[in-house]
């Protein structure tokens, strides 16, 4: 499985911008997904997943009430819609993917929990 994120790019404070990560090869809905991201000179954190019926979700704090996560198990597509941006979003945003079958909310919410990620999609917010 490959995961190709993309839809990062420069936007104001305030604005809004949707990622995307769509998934090829030995596909499967069943995974669930997250995205994290990573600032210049910090670790990489989470941000959001989601389950494989997209009943479950979880976020990080910081983004809770601005970003939402959701998916099309049509397309294998996984969204990161990010409203309200502000400058300390700005990071490369990275999905992944958990093909392991236990899934629960700790290993939804940490880098350990997933076993395949994208290439990252750079997002930059100016003040």
């Amino acid at each position: 499985v490959q995961l190709q994120a993309s839809g990062g790019g420069l936007v104001q404070a305030g604005g809004s911008l949707r990622l995307s990560c769509a998934a090829s090869g030995r596909t499967s809905s069943n995974y669930a997904m997250g995205w994290f991201r990573q600032a210049p000179g910090k670790e990489r954190e989470f941000v959001a997943a989601i389950g494989w019926g997209a009943g479950s979700t979880y976020y990080a704090d910081s983004v809770k009430g601005r970003f939402t996560i959701s998916r099309d198990n049509a397309k294998y597509t996984v969204y990161l819609l990010m409203n309200s941006l502000k400058p300390e979003d700005t990071a490369v945003y990275y999905c992944a993917a958990r093909v392991r079958p236990i899934v629960t909310r700790a290993t939804m919410m940490g880098t350990a929990g997933y076993d395949i990620w994208g290439q990252g999609t750079l997002v930059t917010v100016s003040s």
